[in-house]
């Protein structure tokens, strides 16, 4: 072989071996996302329990305790009863995870939702997806359409109102950093502070000591809290759903994760063959009972 001719042969086989290593790497997801803030799904990275996930062939899932009904039962969201414990599950198995490759995290709510790593893969606990939200987090698609309620004491004046006006009078609370708050401040805008809680459950009890006149809270959780909880009250009403901006729970993700994209898929399809359906149907109150405060 001429002396000329080696550069150039040990070149090309050097570039061989490149190409060759470069089709073996791992993709990068990271250049196309979805609208759910996040990097865009692919084969490569959707492989059946193959994620890139906090521990190899495991699904971690975070949640707060206490874990509520009617999205979980008897505080335990491993059970798999309640309608967010039945949804984590749904969304392991669609993306490759036995049951018992789930593991859960104890994960309060402003701490899921505020910037900084997750030790979780995802949390599911009734967070609503926001653009302000997303500045913090990834999330996966809606998996469940909220609409919010007004729950009172039976004998409050606040129970018998029929509109916004006729609660702008009374003592409101809800939950810090929810959605139920902001419909507090940003619909009722009642003409005092309304009170602000740490958890629902501090909530429930400023109502039943009369400290508040009515909180307001997911509908599900206005159903549970007044056939189970707190028998003296009675739900108010609902709020309506906006049309395309209604409001959605996603499952929670760290920001940029690399499997939000797989996250959402497997939620649109739990979505598109009537699973999510089913499992709302099965575990929370049908809305119809409430009637709509305008």
């Amino acid at each position: 072989m001429p002396a000329a001719n080696q550069p150039r042969r040990l070149a090309a086989a050097l570039a061989v071996l490149l190409a060759a290593a470069a089709g073996c790497a791992p993709q990068d997801d990271t250049d196309a996302a979805k609208s759910t803030g996040g990097p865009a799904a692919s084969a490569h990275a959707c492989a059946k329990g193959r994620l890139a996930t906090r521990a190899p062939g495991k699904l971690t899932v975070g949640t707060d305790k206490p874990a509520y009904a009617p999205w979980f039962q008897d505080d335990d969201p491993a059970g798999g009863k309640g309608f967010e414990s039945a949804v984590a599950y749904a969304v392991a198995d669609r993306l490759g995870y036995d049951r018992s490759d789930v593991l859960w995290q104890t994960v309060p709510f402003n701490s899921a939702v505020a910037p900084g790593a997750k030790k979780f893969d995802f949390d599911i606990n009734q967070v609503s997806i926001s653009d302000e939200r997303r500045r913090a987090v990834d999330f996966s698609s809606g998996y469940y359409d909220v609409r919010q309620a007004v729950v009172a004491l039976k004998d409050s004046p606040a129970a018998g109102a029929t509109d916004v006006a006729g609660l702008r009078h009374a003592r409101l609370g809800a939950q810090v950093g929810t959605t139920s708050l902001d419909v507090v401040n940003d619909v009722i805008k009642p003409d005092r502070r309304a009170a602000v809680f740490q958890k629902n459950d501090f909530a429930k009890t400023a109502l039943k000591n009369g400290q508040v006149d009515a909180i307001v809270v997911d509908l599900p959780t206005a159903f549970y809290i007044t056939s189970a909880e707190v028998p003296d009250a009675k739900i108010v009403g609902q709020f309506e759903a906006k049309g395309a901006a209604a409001e959605r729970f996603g499952l929670v993700l760290d920001k940029g994760s690399r499997i939000t994209g797989c996250v959402s898929d497997a939620v649109d399809s739990l979505r598109r063959d009537g699973t999510l359906a089913r499992l709302e149907k099965k575990w929370l109150s049908e809305a119809a009972d409430a009637p709509v405060i305008k």
